[in-house]
């Protein structure tokens, strides 16, 4: 090779590895926590927490008051959607390995006591769906592989499916791999995302939400537009269809908005030419129009900020959750690598009135991204999918710590009554308004004093911890009887208008079932 052919490759491959470091510092230096190992056992560490606990200050997570948080089931590498069966048995898709597991809790102590493969070699599976006839006797295992809809027979007693079918063909190869699966109604809806970031696709049946009959027959598009809807949800108040969308990459930090939209049949909503309120993509379409080609497409109901990769969503329904939660949404942020400051990692509360219009949003749970993690190292998990129950139960699923998440709620009468049978306060009811200093006075069982005190604890709505003091045992404290304690609590008014008096049973045995807690809400004048 002559000498100015060998400068001039060198040359060329110095500048295409400048531009690509440009690209990455300009874009993904956010991406450390996406790309590295977890920075810590969030097991471990949930599992650390005495049993009675309902978010102590040094969890890893912090929930909204009146939630607690446990591991329901651990080792499930790669967790992505979870469905239950009509025997109450969770059932998750484990897409990196290829398999179906269910999750069997056989004693019912609200944690999975073994994981039972039921269907494996499956083709990067995501979407599962149960679909039972004649009484729950005749049921149906539908699997959303990346290039086929799969449908089983399925045995809800012995959890094992057989007899597996091809149902329709989707696309497959470059790009979003993942396919979701609807149940609407007589047919279903099968969400097929882009085969990359912003192009024209060459296969129609590309970044939609496609129909399909039961037995296989009449695929179509139900919606279009859609780069990469993930999850799809019903609303329990108007029966509306509701899906998360991730924008494209490359705009900045903050363009485009993820978004949450009403999917509706024959709708376009913009992907790859518009985003957003029916902003026209510039960036990639340089065609010159008379009109404005984003006229006519469908904007989202709601915009989330850009890169957070919204996921799962789950309708809150009525029964055993509080009422200002009824029929909101919450969703899950996997967290973003498209960015420079990382964003998401969390699940957050989209809020809305009773006729589905949008109120605000508000984080739920916090913590996956640790304080000081987002840049050098990996978050401790990244969640996918939510299911909401009634009765106050929530499971998430996250395929980075490989754990499925149970989340509970007590309403605040249970909290406060849970623990008050070794706990009595002197004229202090629940919700009062306190001031600085707060003199707190009552009498506790002496179990819960070690060395005549125990920790009283005031945190804020979103348990950020604001001080704590002693309760200090007044005369003998060695009897098993009720003994006189005070505490005095300085402090400077918190942001958030309500929060917790936390008193916690001392405990030098750090053993969870000496551990006991009472919980007293508060408001901050």
């Amino acid at each position: 090779m002559k000498k100015p052919i060998i400068v001039s490759f060198v040359c060329i491959l110095i500048a295409a590895l400048g531009v690509a470091g440009y690209y990455a510092w300009k874009n993904l230096r956010g991406a450390a926590p996406a790309l590295r190992g977890p920075s810590g056992d969030i097991v471990k560490q949930i599992n650390e927490q005495p049993a009675t606990s309902v978010n102590a200050t040094d969890m890893p997570l912090a929930l909204r008051p009146g939630f607690s948080v446990s591991v329901f089931a651990e080792n499930v590498p790669g967790a992505r959607v979870l469905a239950l069966d009509p025997a109450g048995v969770l059932l998750l898709s484990q897409t990196s390995a290829g398999k179906i597991v269910a999750l069997l809790d056989s004693d019912r102590d609200g944690k999975s006591d073994s994981v039972q493969t039921i269907v494996s070699g499956l083709n990067q599976p995501h979407g599962l769906l149960v679909k039972c006839v004649n009484g729950n006797q005749e049921c149906k295992l539908y699997v959303g592989e990346t290039n086929q809809v799969s449908v089983f027979d399925y045995d809800t007693v012995g959890k094992k499916v057989s007899n597996k079918k091809k149902l329709a063909d989707l696309p497959s190869g470059s790009g979003h791999f993942t396919r979701t699966l609807f149940d609407n109604g007589n047919k279903l809806l099968v969400s097929v995302g882009s085969s990359c970031n912003v192009c024209n696709e060459s296969d129609d049946r590309r970044a939609k939400i496609l129909e399909i009959s039961w037995d296989g027959s009449g695929v179509t598009t139900f919606a279009s537009g859609l780069r990469n809807s993930v999850f799809i949800a019903r609303s329990l108040l108007d029966g509306k269809i509701w899906a998360t969308e991730n924008g494209r990459d490359s705009l900045g930090d903050n363009i485009p908005p993820e978004e949450l939209n009403i999917i509706e049949r024959g709708k376009d909503y913009g992907w790859p030419v518009c985003y957003g309120q029916n902003i026209h993509d510039t960036n990639f379409d340089k065609n010159t129009y008379i009109q404005n080609p984003c006229n006519g497409k469908t904007p989202p109901a709601v915009e989330m900020q850009a890169h957070s990769a919204p996921l799962g969503l789950a309708f809150i329904p009525e029964e055993g959750w509080p009422e200002d939660y009824w029929h909101n949404i919450l969703v899950a942020f996997h967290g973003s690598w498209n960015r420079t400051e990382p964003t998401g990692y969390k699940i957050v509360r989209i809020k809305l009135n009773n006729k589905g219009q949008y109120q605000g949003t508000e984080d739920f749970i916090t913590g996956w991204l640790p304080a000081g993690a987002s840049k050098t190292q990996g978050a401790l998990g990244r969640p996918v999918d939510i299911l909401a129950l009634p009765g106050g139960t929530l499971y998430i699923s996250d395929d980075k710590a490989g754990v499925v998440y149970k989340i509970s709620y007590r309403s605040s009468e249970q909290l406060v009554n849970s623990k008050a049978q070794d706990v009595r306060l002197n004229n202090f009811k629940d919700n009062q308004t306190v001031v600085s200093p707060l003199i707190i006075e009552g009498e506790a069982k002496g179990k819960w004093f070690f060395e005549a005190s125990f920790p009283v604890r005031l945190v804020d709505a979103n348990w950020k911890e604001i001080m704590v003091v002693p309760a200090q045992a007044k005369g003998d404290w060695m009897t098993e009887s009720f003994v006189p304690f005070s505490a005095r609590l300085e402090f400077k008014k918190p942001s958030t208008p309500t929060g917790w008096l936390v008193f916690q049973k001392d405990n030098p045995s750090g053993l969870s079932e000496n551990a006991a807690e009472y919980y007293v809400p508060v408001s901050f004048q």
